[in-house]
């Protein structure tokens, strides 16, 4: 579609549309953004509470225990997300529910009206998209996750009432560096004068400290403001007015609840403890650690960088299976040898699949690292020869991107 779509236009006409606008996918910056969202009177969301979430991983699975616990203690919550997995209305949620397609062609329609020849990525046209349905839908509280970095990212557009850093890393290098210092000051680019920045990496680059005080901000670190205490059936939480025991085992990564417990007292210290182990018992995230088959055994992950899959290796770990195996399909501009090599010693048997989207690397790029691999053209070939090897007491983990988990799921729910 070459002209600006309508109203009456469908939500996947309209995607089109934007995904042709812009040369390039990501045009890190504020000021086009800024320009456009003034015209739309979107500089700020006055009836919520905002928290941003920035991090190289965990920015999913924090946001998604804050909408939980927050939903359960009686709020009304808002939550922007990226990327979706198989539905761009994942993308914006309210009180846990997807919007229908008709409000995101109606915010498009409004952004379309205001851009006056001011170019928009994908990205900053889905998040002006989101800001504009939260004006309409007026939640008490508004969860922003970071596209990519912070400082200059489209989110950052809102000033945050807390700002939150939930991992800091090496990832998106020719935009954020090549240093855990300069992830770190980006990353941490989203803190604001007078407000709160908890960070729960446990042990941050010096430059997360050194940007919050620049920024006139209240830095609520891990380890010294808050942290988890953990057993075999149980956790605790200790923070500046919590001590919390005996709480329930989380369903997302232990780092990523801590941080959200730390973020929410700051906030909420009045919260009831019965909200928070509602929150942690029911919080399970599509793509994080989602199992599709339990014999043999199937889970998916979306870990596409070294830390994730560190944590991915950390997870396997403490599972029970007789063999492994690992179908893994990555974007060609990712640290595609550091993230396999974190996870060889845990996986008997690879599958590597070619990833069908441009960004895709092939699987023999992917198998210049394990040479003993077996390469397939597409995921759903890969994943449906892995599980046919798989026996009963074994494991397969399908990871990589998003892409990755999206065109599993795709296969998997149209396999004979």
């Amino acid at each position: 579609m070459s002209s600006t779509p309508f109203a009456s236009h469908s939500l996947a006409e309209w995607l089109d549309h934007i995904l042709a606008l812009h040369p390039t996918e990501i045009d890190l910056g504020l000021d086009r953004l800024t320009a456009v969202a003034k015209r739309l009177e979107l500089t700020a969301l006055p009836h919520s509470t905002v928290i941003t979430v920035a991090g190289t991983n965990g920015k999913g699975t924090t946001c998604a225990l804050l909408e939980s616990v927050l939903m359960v203690a009686g709020f009304s919550v808002g939550v922007f997300s990226s990327p979706h997995i198989e539905r761009y209305t994942e993308r914006v949620r309210i009180n846990g529910q997807e919007l229908a397609e008709a409000e995101h062609v109606t915010a498009f329609s409004a952004i379309a009206a205001a851009q006056d020849n001011t170019s928009l990525t994908f990205f900053e046209y889905s998040a002006l998209g989101a800001l504009y349905l939260f004006a309409q839908h007026r939640p008490q509280v508004v969860l922003l996750e970071v596209g990519l970095g912070g400082r200059l990212d489209a989110t950052n557009l809102i000033d945050a009432d807390l700002s939150v850093i939930t991992s800091v890393d090496l990832d998106h290098q020719e935009y954020l560096g090549n240093t855990r210092e300069s992830v770190g000051r980006e990353k941490a680019g989203i803190a604001r004068p007078g407000r709160p920045l908890v960070c729960g990496e446990p042990k941050p680059p010096v430059t997360v400290a050194q940007e919050a005080t620049r920024r006139g901000a209240e830095l609520v670190q891990r380890g010294q403001a808050f942290d988890g205490q953990w057993q075999a059936t149980h956790w605790g939480f200790t923070g500046q007015q919590w001590r919390l025991e005996a709480l329930p085992l989380p369903r997302i990564p232990r780092d990523n609840a801590v941080t959200a417990l730390a973020a929410l007292e700051r906030l909420w210290p009045d919260l009831a403890r019965s909200a928070i182990e509602q929150g942690l018992n029911q919080t399970r995230v599509e793509g994080r650690l989602e199992t599709l088959s339990d014999t043999p055994r199937l889970v998916l992950d979306v870990a596409h960088n070294p830390h994730a899959a560190r944590h991915l290796a950390q997870w396997l770990g403490q599972q029970s299976a007789d063999r492994v195996l690992a179908v893994c399909a990555m974007l060609k501009d990712k640290a595609v040898e550091e993230t396999l090599a974190a996870l060889t010693e845990s996986v008997d048997c690879w599958f590597l699949a070619d990833l069908s989207v441009p960004r895709g690397a092939s699987a023999s790029r992917l198998a210049a690292a394990l040479p003993e691999a077996a390469c397939f053209d597409d995921v759903a070939q890969a994943l449906a020869a892995a599980m046919a090897e798989a026996e009963a007491g074994d494991l397969v983990i399908l990871f990589g991107s998003f892409y990755t988990v999206a065109q599993a799921k795709q296969y998997w729910q149209t396999r004979r």
